[in-house]
Order: C-alpha cells, then structure tokens, then sequence
C-alpha cells in the first residue's frame, strides 16, 4: 500500500500544478478588450485553499510558492509580496486542517474567508506602508467578496472533477504514519 500512496501523491501535486497553471494561463487570456467596473474573483487563491483545507499533500509549500511568484511575475504585481503573504496564510490554515476535518463545510468556508480576507488586508497594508501603486479599494473589496462567494464552487468542481475529499480522521500516509 505504501507504494500505491507516493505515487499517487505525486500524480495529486502534478494535477493540482497543471490546474493551477490552467487558471494563470485563463486569467491572462483577453477575453474583453473594455475594462471591467467589477473585479473578477482570484480563483486561484480559492483554487490554493481548497487544496490545502482539503488534502494539503498535494499542495506543498515549494510548489505553492513557486505558483504564486509566477502568478505575481505575470500579473505585474510586486514580486514575492503577494505570494509571501498567501504562503503564510495557506500555511496558516493547513496548521489547523487536522481539526476541520470533521467540521461542516460552512466551518471550511469560514475558514477560507478569514485566509482570504487576510490575505486581501495584509497585502493592501504592506503596499500602503511601501507606497506602492495600488487598485482602489473598492476593487479589492469587491474582488475578495467576489472570491468569498465563489469557493463553494471550486470546491464543488473539485470534487467533482478531481475527487478532492477531505482527509478522513484514520487515514495514514505513505509511511503509515496517521494524519
């Protein structure tokens, strides 16, 4: 069993990088050549929180990072600011994924909503206090309400798509040790 389970680790990490790379490729096409009043959700980031609130082997810390600094690179944001600080809360929140398991999916929810709204607030801070250029608030606002509300539907499509389940209370890992 144990050879079963490292493989099929690494094909979850690989499929979870081709999704995401799938979203940063979707999200620079240009689909609309008039700007927008509203700001589309980031489903990436609701995409990197449910992999990580659900199976947070797939979504190691490296790739994470790695992820995020292309998606900082590529949509000309300051590079590493963004990804530096959705590490930290992703890592935050998979500290904690032991105790959601059994919890209802609004708790789940919940949780993805503190991560994101932190990661909206600590990033507009930190590009107040380096007086960066930065989208008004309204924007951001509407962006992480946007993002809120659509990751319900990532989750969904997830599941659906890719199985994505959360971990279940005796599981173990490839060295049998429990998660």
């Amino acid at each position: 069993m144990a050879e079963r389970s490292v493989p099929s680790t690494w094909i979850g990490r690989g499929a979870f990088a081709v999704l995401c790379l799938a979203i940063i490729f979707a999200m620079l096409l240009p689909l609309d050549m008039q700007p927008n009043r509203w700001a589309a959700p980031d489903v990436l980031v609701a995409t990197i929180l449910a992999w990580v609130i659900r199976r947070p082997e797939y979504a190691s810390a490296v790739l994470l990072a790695v992820i995020l600094l292309l998606s900082d690179l590529l949509f000309q944001r300051p590079p590493g600011l963004y990804a530096a600080v959705a590490l930290i809360v992703t890592e935050m929140i998979r500290k904690r994924g032991g105790r959601m398991r059994q919890m209802p999916f609004l708790v789940e929810w919940g949780t993805a909503a503190l991560g994101i709204m932190a990661i909206t607030v600590i990033n507009r801070v930190a590009l107040v206090i380096f007086m960066t250029p930065q989208p008004p608030l309204g924007l951001s606002l509407i962006q992480m309400a946007m993002t809120i509300l659509v990751y319900p539907i990532v989750v969904g499509v997830a599941v659906s798509l890719f199985g994505l389940r959360r971990r279940s209370p005796g599981e173990t890992n490839a060295a049998g040790q429990r998660l």
